[in-house]
This record gives structure tokens, C-alpha cells and sequence, in this order.
């Protein structure tokens, strides 16, 4: 850029790169940088393809969706075959929750481009409406047709998580290995591998690799999941090193936020199992305000259950596993919203299916789901 600070494209490319950067190291003070450099390239180009479909990435990753939406069409105005903008607008229809649009956008972006992007966000669509064996059929193709060891560590990081949501844990080992055999250096499936390793008792080496991944990116699920790991050890001081990467979270909050990010989400989910439950609750109704998805629907169950409004509750609980999406998680708070609104069968039935589905899909939640299960026998 010193030396050709009018290249448009290459300030595009430079706006990416900055997004890549804070969704690979947790760091969003990156985003600021990201804008700065896009907002350059379309000053010297007006309305180029490229830094439209920069400024749709980074709008997902800062979590404003409908931005995201409209950059993205802007951008494919201009030039239907943008493999970015393809990528970024079925992402923005998942996200805000129109899976039928984000069904069709994935044919279309494969019609257009096939391709490792387009093959791993078709297969999420279809795991979002619980067709497990076609997200599983897509992401073994999409694995055969890649090359660099980039897309290699993608793919199989994305089959490791499948076969984790539905408990297949020797599975997701395996797709985890590959992935770090192509990239040694792979955070989300050094993540995925730390879960699987805790989900089948191998407790210390989970943490401690846990902890790698933590040092490296410290975003919010990690963290919860190295202190919920910490906690389920109960250890001399394991609860105070559990609420030290809890209360990290709201230091990564605070940062997102000034970098622009939505950070809503974010804070329902951890708010709601270890912070303040009224502030979770204030949280998730803002996210779901902007947006209808399984996910938002599951963070405002959680947050009106743990402040004891469980009538209130359920139809959003029920609303997140309407779409036939199997994640153990999302079964397991419907069954404790389902005792906590005084339906016992309704909760035996719930939470035995999440703990046949993934028994170790929490390292706090499966210990909880028993204790419920003995208590409604």
C-alpha cells in the first residue's frame, strides 16, 4: 500500500485480510482497521465488487446481519459470480434466521461457484434442518476436492464438529487429527479436539489444550467451556481459575463492543450461566428483536429460565428445535425449562434424548441433566 496506495483492489484485499485476522486471533480491534481500508478501496473505485463483498464480511463478523445482507447483494449486483458475496449473503440469511432463502442462496452460490466456501455453508444450511446425511455427504465431497492444507483443516474441522453434535466422538477425533495434520496450528480444531478429548473422560488433557487455544484466541466459547471444564474438575482452586476465564469474557466483550461488534449474543450466553441473569435476559431480547434463529431463540429460552420464568420460556425453547437442528445443548435447556414449568415427562423425555445424542455436550450441563433425570424418575 506504501508503494501503490491507489490499487483499489489491493486495499480490498487488505480490508480481508484484517477480518481474517480478528476471526482467526480473537481480536476485533482488527474490524476498525478492516473498515478503514474498504472504505479506502471504494473511494478509489466506487461501488468495486470487491471491497463490497469485504464490507459484507466484515458487517457478519461484527454480527450486523442485515448489513451483511446488503453489502453482499450489492456486491453481487455488480458481479453474480463473487465467490465473497455468495458466501457472506448465505451466511446473513442463516444468521437472521430465513433458512428457506439461505437454502436457496446455497443452490444458487453452487450453481455459481462450487466450491470448499460455498460446500461447507450448503451442508450447514442442511444441518440446521436436521439433514445430518446430506451435510455429511457435502462436507465428504467438499474434503475430496480440497487442495491447500488451508481447506483440508476447514473441511474436516467442520465433519469433526458433525460428528460431535451427534456424539460421535471417535469420528470427530479422527476429522480433528486430519485437520491438524494439514495445519498443525488449526484453533478451531485444536477447540473441537479439547471438547471431544473432555466428552470421553480424558479431563487433563483437555484443559490443558484448552488452555492453549485460550492463550492463542480468547473469544467467549472457549472460555466458557475451559472454565466450565475447570469447574466440573472441582479441583484446589479450580473454581477460581472458572470464574478468572468467566470474567475474561467480559474484558473480550468490552473490546468487541468498541470495535463495533454486536456483542448480544455473546453476552446472553455467558451472562446467563455465569454472570447476571438480568443482564442476560436484557441482552437476549435485544438480539431477538433483530433476528429470529434457532440460536437466538435457545439464548432467550436459557436467559428467561435462570431468571425463573420458565411459562415464559418454553415457546422460545420449542421454537429452537423446531427446525429438526440436533444439538444436544438446545434439547437439554428445553428439558429443564420443561421441569421448571412443571411438565416431568415432558423434561425425562427431552433430557434423555440430549444425553443419548451427545452425553457430553456441556461439561456442567450432562452433570445437571442427570441430576434432573434422578429427580423426575
Amino acid at each position: 500500500m506504501r508503494e501503490q496506495p491507489k490499487d483499489y483492489g489491493a486495499w480490498a484485499t487488505l480490508g480481508l485480510g484484517y477480518v481474517e485476522q480478528a476471526r482467526t486471533n480473537g481480536d476485533p480491534s482488527r474490524y476498525p482497521l478492516a473498515q478503514q481500508a474498504l472504505d479506502r478501496s471504494l473511494r478509489l473505485r466506487p461501488g468495486n465488487d470487491p471491497a463490497l463483498a469485504g464490507l459484507a464480511a466484515l458487517a457478519a463478523a461484527r454480527h450486523d446481519f442485515t448489513g451483511a445482507l446488503r453489502y453482499a447483494d450489492q456486491a453481487l449486483a455488480v458481479n453474480p459470480y463473487s465467490e465473497r458475496a455468495l458466501c457472506s449473503r448465505i451466511d446473513a440469511l442463516v444468521e437472521l434466521g430465513r433458512y428457506g432463502e439461505a437454502a436457496q442462496a446455497a443452490d444458487a452460490a453452487d450453481a455459481r461457484r462450487p466450491g470448499v466456501p460455498v460446500f461447507t455453508r450448503y451442508a450447514y444450511v442442511r444441518e440446521l434442518r436436521g439433514d445430518v446425511t446430506a451435510a455429511r455427504r457435502v462436507l465428504n465431497q467438499a474434503l475430496a476436492s480440497a487442495v491447500s492444507p488451508g481447506d483440508v483443516a476447514y473441511v474436516a474441522t467442520a465433519l469433526g464438529q458433525l460428528a460431535w453434535n451427534q456424539g460421535e466422538y471417535v469420528s470427530a477425533l479422527q476429522q480433528y487429527a486430519r485437520a491438524l495434520r494439514a495445519d498443525p496450528a488449526y484453533l478451531p480444531a485444536l477447540e473441537g479436539r479439547a471438547r471431544a478429548l473432555d466428552a470421553t473422560g480424558e479431563h487433563t488433557q483437555a484443559i490443558r489444550e484448552m488452555e492453549g487455544v485460550v492463550a492463542r484466541c480468547p473469544l467467549p466459547a472457549p472460555l466458557v467451556e475451559l472454565g466450565e471444564m475447570y469447574q466440573a474438575r472441582g479441583g484446589p482452586g479450580d473454581r477460581a481459575r472458572a470464574d478468572q476465564q468467566y470474567t475474561l469474557i467480559g474484558t473480550w466483550i468490552t473490546l468487541a463492543r468498541a470495535s463495533g461488534v454486536d456483542v448480544d449474543l455473546d453476552t446472553a450466553l455467558a451472562a446467563a450461566d455465569h454472570g447476571d441473569p438480568r443482564a442476560a435476559l436484557t441482552a437476549a431480547r435485544a438480539e431477538w428483536a433483530r433476528r429470529h434463529t434457532v440460536h437466538t431463540a435457545d439464548a432467550l429460552a436459557w436467559s428467561l429460565h435462570v431468571n425463573g420464568r420458565d411459562q415464559e420460556a418454553l415457546p422460545y425453547a420449542r421454537r429452537a428445535t423446531a427446525t429438526g437442528y440436533r444439538n444436544a445443548l438446545f434439547v437439554y435447556h428445553r428439558g429443564a425449562i420443561e421441569y421448571g414449568a412443571g411438565r416431568p415427562a415432558a423434561a425425562h423425555q427431552d433430557l434423555s434424548t440430549a444425553l443419548l445424542l451427545n452425553p457430553g455436550f456441556s461439561p456442567l450441563g450432562a452433570h445437571t441433566a442427570h441430576t434432573i433425570l434422578e429427580a423426575v424418575k
